[in-house]
């Protein structure tokens, strides 16, 4: 079911049960099949194909060439009907891929809002990203892994399955994970390395001097006084009892499976 103030262009294929919001664009030879939904004022350039289940937030604009809510890759995927969820006010540039999720895992794959998804970016199955992100070209994501709100990766960056990236941190382009990112703090190199805090990432997003200085004595408690995770809680503990702002880092740590990079 369509609204009337939707625009398709008579050369798109629209399947019975996709739904339009009111102001959604539909531009030339684009595929939409299966139950998705797709919010107000979501702007489709040419060639795309979307999947459903897929449900699909308001003002989203995805470019050309896009594969939204496809069946995975993963080989134990055998066609359940798994769901993708995108949010609001996306920008999702050209051949971006986004996979719907598995039964072994949340059945679903999550994206927030207000994130930018540049060229050639892939979301696999199972992957829950937060908002105010922003992966740039070819950046890769592997199956179920959580990356938090505002968080940066580079060009090429990629993370292994079941992989997380904390709040705030950023990945340098070509950074290859196979540990868990902290928040705040930056890693590149292949495999990837702590290398400081994001600092003007925080200045930019208003964090205080002063809390700019508690988060980099955290990071220091972890990785220059060469504690384990287990030594570094309690320490981290006590300085979220004077700084809020320490808790995501020490709700991180607790929370830590594959281990943090080192």
């Amino acid at each position: 079911m369509s609204s009337n103030s939707a625009k398709v262009d008579p050369t798109a294929k629209i399947g019975a049960d996709v739904s339009l919001g009111e102001d959604v664009v539909i531009h030339e030879n684009v595929i939409i099949e299966g139950e998705v939904k797709i919010g107000d004022g979501t702007v489709i350039e040419p060639f795309c194909v979307i999947r459903g289940p897929t449900t699909i937030g308001r003002r989203n604009h995805i470019y050309q060439f896009c594969s939204i809510g496809e069946g995975c890759q993963d080989l134990k995927y055998n066609g359940e009907p798994t769901t993708l969820s995108i949010g609001d006010d996306n920008v999702i540039r050209e051949h971006c891929t986004m996979h719907r999720g598995t039964v072994q895992g949340l059945s679903t794959t999550i994206v927030g809002n207000n994130n930018l998804f540049m060229v050639n970016t892939h979301v696999a199955h199972d992957c829950r990203i937060g908002s105010h992100c922003i992966f740039a070209n070819n950046a890769t994501l592997a199956g179920h892994v959580t990356v938090d709100d505002w968080v940066i990766f580079g060009g090429l960056a990629a993370i292994h399955q079941f992989g997380r990236v904390g709040c705030h941190a950023f990945i340098a382009g070509m950074a290859a994970l196979n540990m868990d990112v902290p928040p705040y703090v930056m890693a590149a190199g292949h495999y990837a390395k702590p290398f400081g805090i994001n600092k003007v990432g925080l200045q930019r997003r208003g964090f205080t001097r002063e809390t700019i200085s508690a988060i980099f004595k955290a990071y220091h408690a972890i990785y220059k006084d060469h504690h384990t995770i287990e030594e570094a809680i309690p320490v981290l503990e006590e300085m979220a009892q004077r700084e809020p702002a320490i808790e995501p880092l020490l709700s991180f740590l607790r929370e830590s499976g594959r281990g943090i990079i080192r």
